[in-house]
């Protein structure tokens, strides 16, 4: 299959849906709406929805169910994208090669911005068409727990702050890794398994790829922010070193890195090998968020 053009036509799809599900910026309070779409609509190549989508799709989900789906979880990606470029965070004036929201809209909109997507992505999902309400309330805990405290995405950026400048264990990096990141992406793949209806082993094999995918997409991120240049990137690059962050390249160097996340990717699509014909999106996925480490 032609992956580049999987993810242009999965992509413009997820775009008309937030478009249909944001409200508009003419909306009062119009300031706070602005700020939401100028974040969501900065850039970006939709991973998320797009992991969501190849997933349940892999097991016969209708698209238009999971692209809602998705829509949704990329409102909570942006939510955290905004807070975590924050001041009192990381403290970065560019995202997607734009200023970011709050250099924009000033550090309380900013604030309020990402508060409103998380919010209106929850409506989103307990308004998921075509599925029972038992999968719509799985589907909210599942986000719920995948960006909360103990495994999850606020859980890891709270590890991942205090362990600035501290050295940091093995152990420690990947649940760093895991929860800060990988959380969310496996998530994806298990929700959109859960749209699709899946059975037990469907569900365990598609939660096993996105837990691979997942930490091998941070180990990727944490290569690219030594080796890309701000363009390339659409952040500042060099911004975990100078503050001393847990990666995997300060733990281990680089071409260990790219070993550690090329062996992920693979075990990430030996986990659907039984999915058949229809989790080719996903095997091709893998292998494009791999090769973002050339």
């Amino acid at each position: 299959m032609d992956i580049d053009q999987y993810l242009r036509e999965i992509k413009c799809e997820v775009d008309r849906g937030l478009e249909r599900l944001l409200p508009a910026e003419s909306e009062a309070p119009p300031t706070i709406h602005r700020a939401m779409r100028y974040s969501v609509f900065a850039g970006g190549k939709r991973v998320r929805p797009i992991l969501v989508v190849a997933a349940g799709e892999s097991l016969g989900g209708a698209r238009d169910t999971l692209l809602h789906l998705g829509a949704g979880i990329e409102m909570m990606h942006t939510y955290s994208l905004i807070h975590d470029d924050l001041p009192a965070l990381d403290n970065d004036d560019l995202r997607r090669g734009l200023p970011t929201c709050h250099k924009v809209f000033g550090d309380a909109i900013a604030i309020l911005a990402g508060d409103a997507l998380m919010t209106r992505a929850y409506q989103v999902f307990a308004e998921l068409p075509n599925v029972p309400d038992a999968t719509r309330v799985a589907i909210i805990r599942e986000i719920a727990w995948a960006t909360g405290t103990v495994e999850g995405m606020i859980g890891g950026q709270v590890a991942d702050l205090e362990s600035e400048g501290e050295p940091v264990s093995a152990p420690v990096l990947e649940y760093i890794h895991r929860s800060k990141t990988g959380a969310l992406l496996t998530a994806c793949t298990r929700c959109g398994a859960l749209a699709a209806r899946a059975d037990a082993a469907q569900l365990q094999a598609l939660t096993e790829f996105g837990r691979n995918l997942g930490l091998a997409f941070q180990v990727i991120d944490d290569i690219l922010d030594v080796t890309s240049s701000s363009a390339e990137l659409g952040k500042t690059p060099g911004k975990d070193q100078q503050v001393k962050k847990a990666t995997y390249p300060a733990l281990y160097g680089i071409e260990a890195s790219r070993h550690k996340a090329r062996e992920l990717i693979a075990s990430a699509v030996d986990e659907i090998r039984n999915l058949g014909i229809r989790a080719e999106p996903l095997r091709e996925l893998a292998q494009f968020v791999f090769s973002r480490t050339a």
